[in-house]
């Protein structure tokens, strides 16, 4: 990839025993920085999550190491504390690590847990931010999340806690004119949907999930807090998915504007290519 000669960017290495923590962004490769495409151009290992898809893995060097560290619910390959130490073994050999996550390093990434580790094993890092998944798939929703007609506040939470339980803050959750987006909240939706009307939000609050958000298996199922359990239920709603709540889901009908066809075959080549087709215009939902 080849930037301007007056860009700092362009003088910025690629050091030897370093570790980047890189955001891959939410699912669509063109939403790839540009310092995420030049360090994985220029890495000597690359340990990589779940859902990153090939043709991001196909920037990368064809004998680069690589190693997989993807976790899905109840299904981790290599502990955390095993990715750690693997990173700091892997600077220690002198490798241009790439620790490629999905969205952002640090939302919901545990970038700040293995910075912690590198820092305390003297290994030199870099924090390349990428689009949480939150805005990604928001954005290809048709979800402006702080449209000021709505809300006030923007909130991220986690429906899955470090200790397999969903308690949250319900009070500062449940604020009106707010919107709050539950990253890993499929499996918990029942209770959090349970818990927000429990602590004030009308049953008939829009809530909607988003899964796979901006590839071409993305679906959004838009409903309330009453309904939306029952309707990830009905319609088997699977991780990776989102949960948006507050009155900007409502927006949908006149936001949305991606609108992958999943019975579409030539998109599907498309995307097991690594090429993005071209979205559509949506009608209203």
């Amino acid at each position: 990839m080849k930037l301007l000669p007056n860009d700092p960017m362009a003088r910025r290495g690629i050091e030897p025993g370093t570790v980047y923590l890189v955001g891959a962004g939410p699912g669509d490769p063109e939403l790839l920085t540009l310092r995420a495409a030049r360090l994985i151009g220029g890495a000597d290992a690359l340990v990589y999550d779940h859902l990153i898809g090939e043709s991001i893995l196909d920037l990368a060097p064809a004998n680069v190491r690589r190693v997989f560290v993807g976790k899905e619910s109840a299904n981790h390959s290599l502990p955390q504390d095993d990715i750690n130490h693997l990173l700091v073994k892997l600077a220690q050999e002198g490798l241009r690590v790439v620790r490629l996550k999905g969205g952002d390093p640090f939302i919901f990434g545990r970038g700040g847990e293995e910075i912690q580790v590198l820092a305390r094993h003297g290994i030199p890092f870099e924090v390349v931010p990428g689009i949480t998944a939150a805005a990604g798939c928001a954005a290809y929703g048709g979800f402006p999340l702080t449209h000021r007609d709505h809300a006030q506040t923007l909130v991220f939470a986690t429906g899955h806690l470090k200790d397999n339980t969903v308690d949250l803050d319900w009070t500062a959750l449940a604020r009106p004119r707010q919107t709050v987006v539950f990253y890993m909240g499929v499996a918990a939706a029942k209770e959090i949907c349970r818990q927000l009307i429990a602590h004030g939000l009308p049953a008939d609050t829009p809530a909607a999930a988003i899964e796979n958000g901006t590839t071409v298996r993305q679906r959004v199922v838009a409903a309330t807090l009453a309904t939306l359990p029952e309707r990830i239920r009905l319609d088997r709603v699977k991780p990776p998915a989102l949960l948006v709540v507050g009155g900007v889901v409502d927006l949908r009908q006149c936001c949305a504007w991606f609108a992958p066809d999943t019975a579409d075959t030539a998109d599907a080549a498309d995307e097991a290519a690594g090429h993005v087709p071209a979205p559509r215009i949506a009608q209203s939902a």
